[in-house]
């Protein structure tokens, strides 16, 4: 597929994830009153969406408490700063085996929730936009499976689409692309849709830039995709997706470095974003021109 760089490029910020970095970095949020302050700090440097997670207030541990969403969803809303709002609809699917000799014997870490409770904090909250990791893969740990099965799938992404809540289908690997395909065809969801390229997570896409344009290549026609990589990476994936057609996705979610041995905060990692999209002749679109793209509709405050 010839390159077509994208000259209307939308920045996404995922502005706290899962992931143990609180100790590493003392800017990633984790109150709900922080990570609101993160994600407007976010679009004020120019990020049209906020992609969020919630944490433990306490311990900082993920979280998907629906009081916590919901706590994050209505100072967002009731900010004066406008962004297009992304909540995680990732939670309750972590399955963490026992050792090899003894599988079954499941860690108290595992998290296995039904389709309604997985989408509990989001048919509350309402956000414009919702994740769906759309297949199981090994994650990063020894006995981590993150499980998304094909009838989890089916049924969570049909509730987030009769709900008027658009998908944002994670894809990790060219497989979750085959099947967010066949979502498509079934009816399960709308055309055309919305894809975001995780690279380099362990043990799904690496990122280098073959596998890259593989994934790229295997997005449909029509379709609106960004792209992000992890770690010292996340800056050099700005580039290559926008000069592949596609927009991007920064934050501490994926990265906690702005340069070596600084941690950055998200709205340092958002501006050195949009700095490198202007300097290749690229302008950014706010979060009204991103509705319009994505046929999304601003929701009230809850």
């Amino acid at each position: 597929m010839p390159l077509t760089i994208n000259r209307d490029v939308f920045i996404t910020c995922a502005v706290t994830g899962e992931g143990k970095t609180t100790h590493k970095n003392p800017h990633v949020p984790v109150t709900p009153a922080e990570i609101a302050d993160s994600c407007i700090a976010a679009a004020e440097a120019g990020a049209a969406i906020v992609h969020c997670h919630v944490r433990d207030p306490e311990t900082g541990e993920a979280s998907r408490d629906p009081k916590l969403y919901r706590e994050v969803t209505e100072r967002v809303r009731e900010a004066s700063t406008d962004v297009v709002f992304n909540l995680t609809g990732g939670k309750g699917g972590d399955l963490y085996l026992g050792p090899p000799s003894n599988p079954m014997a499941l860690s108290p870490k595992t998290d296995m929730g039904s389709a309604e409770d997985r989408m509990e904090h989001i048919l509350e909250c309402r956000p414009e936009i919702c994740t769906l990791d759309c297949g199981t893969m090994n994650f990063a740990e020894d006995d981590y499976v993150l499980v998304n099965t094909p009838g989890m799938l089916t049924e969570m992404g049909r509730m987030m689409t009769e709900a008027g809540i658009k998908p944002e289908i994670e894809a990790f690997d060219t497989g979750h692309l085959w099947y967010a395909r066949h979502l498509v065809e079934t009816g399960v969801l709308d055309s055309p849709a919305l894809v975001q390229l995780c690279m380099g997570i362990p043990w799904g896409a690496p990122d280098d830039l073959n596998t890259f344009m593989a994934m790229v290549n295997n997005i449909p026609a029509g379709w609106t995709w960004s792209a992000f990589s992890i770690g010292r990476n996340e800056m050099p994936y700005v580039a290559a997706a926008v000069l592949a057609g596609g927009n991007v996705r920064v934050g501490l979610e994926d990265n906690i470095w702005l340069d070596k041995g600084v941690p950055a905060r998200n709205e340092t990692l958002v501006a050195r974003a949009v700095g490198l999209i202007e300097a290749m002749g690229a302008q950014i679109i706010g979060p009204e021109a991103v509705r319009d793209k994505l046929g999304l509709t601003k929701r009230a405050p809850v």
